[in-house]
């Protein structure tokens, strides 16, 4: 199953100059507590997802009272920098748009 398909929000922004955050909004509660209860969104899945150092993902939280996880993960260009092509972190989703997720989660 495709994770758009489980969330109703996926979405990025800016946590600073140096951080982006992505948070993830489950449509469900049950599949919510069922992929927080494994840590199916652990650092070395957003390392993967966004082939990224495991060091550059600086946090993942699951926030129940909304069914959402968010991780931080470090800019490698800063915010506004030469060289940025998002200055307000906002399209940096797209690779969780097609990411599948294992139906035993």
């Amino acid at each position: 199953m495709r994770l758009i398909d489980l969330a109703k929000i996926i979405r990025t922004k800016n946590s600073g100059p140096f951080i982006i955050t992505i948070d993830i909004l489950f449509k469900e509660r049950n599949i919510y507590y069922k992929l927080k209860e494994k840590n199916y969104f652990s650092k070395e899945w957003w390392a993967k997802i966004y082939n990224i150092n495991i060091e550059d993902v600086l946090s993942v939280i699951y926030f129940d009272p909304v069914f959402a996880v968010k991780a931080n993960i470090k800019r490698f260009i800063p915010s506004g920098d030469f060289g940025d092509t998002d200055v307000y972190g906002a399209q940096q989703h797209a690779p969780l748009l097609e990411v599948e997720i294992n139906e035993n989660y």
